[in-house]
Order: C-alpha cells, then sequence, then structure tokens
C-alpha cells in the first residue's frame, strides 16, 4: 500500500483524545446555540448554518463516543442520523408534536421537514470527516507493528 492509504486507514492512527473530543463537541454546541441568538453568519444562509452545525455536533459527538472509528465512518454515521431525524419529522402524531413544541424537543427533532436541510447536514457531517482526517499525532506508522 501507499503511504498515503495507509496515512488516512483508521487502524494507523491515534485514537482522539477525548477531551478533545469533549471539548470540541462543547465549542460546536456553543456556536450553534450562539447563532440562533445572535448573527454570527450572514442573514442570506438563513438557517443553514445551524443545521450543518448540528451534523457537525452529531460527527465530534460519535467520535466522543468511538475514538478509533475512521472519519468517513463517522461521517457516514452522522449523516444517516441527521437524515434519520429529519424525515422523522414527516410523522407528526400529536405526542411527538408536543414534545417538538418544546425548547430541547425542538432542537434536537427539529419540526419542519426540509429538503435543502438535507444539503446542510451533508456540508456539516462532510467536513467533520474531512477536518478529523487531518494529520493527528502518533499517526505516521507506515507498518503494521
Amino acid at each position: 500500500m501507499s503511504y498515503s492509504l495507509h496515512y488516512l486507514d483508521a487502524q494507523y492512527r491515534a485514537p482522539r483524545r477525548r477531551w478533545l473530543q469533549f471539548a470540541g463537541l462543547v465549542a460546536v454546541v456553543g456556536v450553534g446555540l450562539a447563532s440562533r441568538a445572535y448573527p454570527l453568519f450572514p442573514a442570506a444562509l438563513g438557517k443553514y448554518p445551524g443545521d450543518a452545525l448540528w451534523a457537525l455536533m452529531i460527527f465530534v459527538g460519535l467520535g466522543l463516543l468511538w475514538p478509533r472509528a475512521a472519519s468517513a465512518t463517522l461521517g457516514a454515521a452522522a449523516l444517516l442520523l441527521c437524515y434519520a431525524v429529519e424525515f422523522s419529522q414527516l410523522y407528526q402524531a400529536p405526542w411527538i408534536v408536543e414534545l417538538r413544541s418544546h425548547t430541547l424537543g425542538h432542537l434536537v427533532l427539529g419540526s419542519h421537514f426540509g429538503w435543502t436541510d438535507l444539503i446542510a447536514y451533508a456540508v456539516g457531517a462532510g467536513a467533520g470527516a474531512l477536518l478529523d482526517m487531518l494529520p493527528r499525532r502518533n499517526s505516521r506508522r507506515l507498518f503494521r507493528p
């Protein structure tokens, strides 16, 4: 195998540091919540930066749970989870509508399905996977031990 394939392969990379994952999770949540209260992003982008940050939060949270998982695996899992939550918004039973009417329920489950939200989720999960593929310390081993 070439150097680049080994370099990106999860088994040759140092595991993610959980404290950094947790700090990243807190930072993403903080920016996401702040973006709802303050104009951090251009108004032309609407609510989509928040959707992308939500997908990034899921990505970082999954990385916290599975520190040795490959970046692409975490990205795909985060994207599938975000898509599942978005498609669940098509279900409008009274009990779940009531749950979504509360702040926490709305932040976690959303309220209205939107096809364009799927693009924002792909951007957020993809950005997380790409950033996660950047070199980590102790990840330069070329050969199996």
